[in-house]
C-alpha cells in the first residue's frame, strides 16, 4: 500500500530537521538509499495532440495563468534542485515547445551549477523547426513519443490530422542528423491498436542511432485503461523475437527505466518500460515538478506538495536564504517519505487523480 503524506509538508522543514547551512545541505536521499538526481519540470499543460492514453476524450480544464509556475520560478527551483544534487533535467508537458520560452530555458538551465545534462520529451510535431535554436542553446538529448508510423492510426490515437505524422518523421530525421547526443522514441503499446507495428518500430533501428523504447499501457485518470489492451513486456519480446531472433541484452544502469537490448547488426537499440508487469522502482532516481508547481516524488503516487505556494509566500523579488532552506527541507522531508515502490494496477487506478498531461510526460 502506499503511504500518505500530509496535507502539507511545511510542518518538516526547519523545526523538524533544524537549521541546514549552504555548506551541509544533503543529497536527496531516500530511506531507501536512492539518491535523486534526475529532475523532470513539466512546463506547459497544452499539447497539440489529444493522445488517448495521455489526455481524456472530453480534454482537461487548463489551469489559470496565475496558478501555473513562470520561467523565472521553474529556473528557481531548479538552481534549489541543482545544489541538492541533481544533475539531469527534463522538460516535459503537455507539449514543451508550445512554452515561447523553451530555448530561453534551455540555456538557462543548462548554465546552473552542477547540470550535466538538459533533455527534452516532445510529440516531435514542430521539433525540426525548432531544433537548431534548442541545440545552440545547450541541449543534449530528445525523446519523441510516436506510437504509430501509419497516418491513419495516428489521427486515431492522437485525435488530429493524419498528414500531422509527416511532421513528425521529419522531426525525428532532424534529430537523427544532428549532434544531439541521444535519441529515444517512446511508444505506447495498446494491444488491438500498434501492436501490430513492433517489427516496423525495431526497424528503424537499423540504419539509425535511435531507441525505441516500447512503454506499457499504464492506467492514468481518464484514459479509459483495461487489461484487454495491456501487452505486457515479455510478450512484445516473444513478438519481436519471432521476427528478428534472439534479442542481444544490454548492461543497463542501476536507475534505468528500460530494460535495453539490440538486434544483431543494428545501429539503434530497442527498450521495455515495464511500469506494469515489473516496475523499477528499486533505482528510482527521479522526482517531478508540475506545470503548477507540486512535486511529485512518484509517478503513480497521489501525493504532492506545493513548491509554488512556498515560493510565493514571500514578499520579495528575490529568493531569501531563509525561504530557500524552507524549500529546501520540504524538498527533502517529501524525497525521504517516499515508498520502495508504487501499488499494484487496481490501486493505481484508484489513487490516480490527474491525467498524464497533467503531471507531465
Amino acid at each position: 500500500m502506499l503511504r500518505k503524506l500530509p496535507q502539507t509538508l511545511r510542518a518538516f522543514s526547519t523545526q523538524a530537521f533544524g537549521e541546514i547551512s549552504a555548506q551541509q545541505r544533503p543529497k536527496l536521499v531516500d530511506s531507501f538509499n536512492r539518491e535523486h538526481t534526475y529532475l523532470r519540470i513539466s512546463i506547459t499543460e497544452r499539447c497539440n495532440l489529444r493522445c488517448q492514453y495521455c489526455m481524456p476524450l472530453e480534454g482537461v480544464d487548463l489551469t489559470s495563468k496565475p496558478e501555473l509556475l513562470t520561467t523565472k520560478e521553474i529556473l528557481q527551483l531548479a538552481e534549489i534542485f541543482a545544489r541538492q544534487g541533481v544533475n539531469k533535467i527534463r522538460l516535459t508537458g503537455g507539449e514543451p515547445l508550445i512554452n515561447k520560452d523553451i530555448v530561453h530555458l534551455v540555456e538557462k538551465l543548462k548554465d546552473l551549477d552542477g547540470i550535466e545534462t538538459v533533455a527534452l520529451t516532445t510529440n516531435g510535431v514542430t521539433l525540426s523547426r525548432h531544433l537548431p535554436d534548442l541545440i545552440n542553446a545547450g541541449l543534449d538529448n530528445v525523446n519523441i513519443s510516436l506510437d504509430t508510423l501509419v497516418p491513419k492510426k495516428f489521427e486515431f490515437i492522437g485525435r488530429r490530422p493524419a498528414a500531422t505524422l509527416s511532421k513528425v518523421l521529419k522531426g525525428i530525421r532532424a534529430a537523427v542528423d544532428s549532434p544531439l547526443q541521444s535519441i529515444k522514441l517512446n511508444t505506447v503499446i495498446m494491444k488491438g491498436v500498434n501492436e501490430d507495428e513492433l517489427c516496423d518500430f525495431v526497424s528503424l533501428t537499423k540504419e539509425d542511432r535511435i531507441s525505441v523504447r516500447f512503454l506499457e499501457f499504464m492506467p492514468f485518470s481518464g484514459n479509459a485503461w483495461s487489461q484487454r489492451k495491456f501487452i505486457p513486456y515479455q510478450a512484445q519480446i516473444e513478438m519481436i523475437e519471432e521476427h528478428f531472433g534472439k534479442l542481444l541484452r544490454h548492461d543497463d544502469e542501476h536507475s534505468s527505466t528500460s530494460m535495453n537490448y539490440s538486434v544483431d547488426g543494428h545501429v539503434g537499440s530497442i527498450g521495455f518500460i515495464s511500469s506494469i508487469s515489473r516496475n523499477f522502482c528499486g533505482g528510482c532516481n527521479r522526482l517531478r515538478l508540475t506545470h503548477d508547481g507540486n512535486l511529485k516524488v512518484c509517478l503513480f503516487g497521489k501525493d504532492e506538495v506545493s513548491l509554488r505556494d512556498i515560493l510565493r509566500d514571500e514578499d520579495s523579488t528575490s529568493l531569501s536564504s531563509e525561504k530557500e532552506e524552507e524549500l529546501v527541507n520540504i524538498i527533502g522531508a517529501a524525497v525521504r517519505r517516499k515508498n520502495f515502490s508504487h501499488g499494484g494496477v487496481e490501486e493505481i487506478k484508484r489513487e490516480m487523480k490527474r491525467p498524464m498531461i497533467l503531471i507531465g510526460g
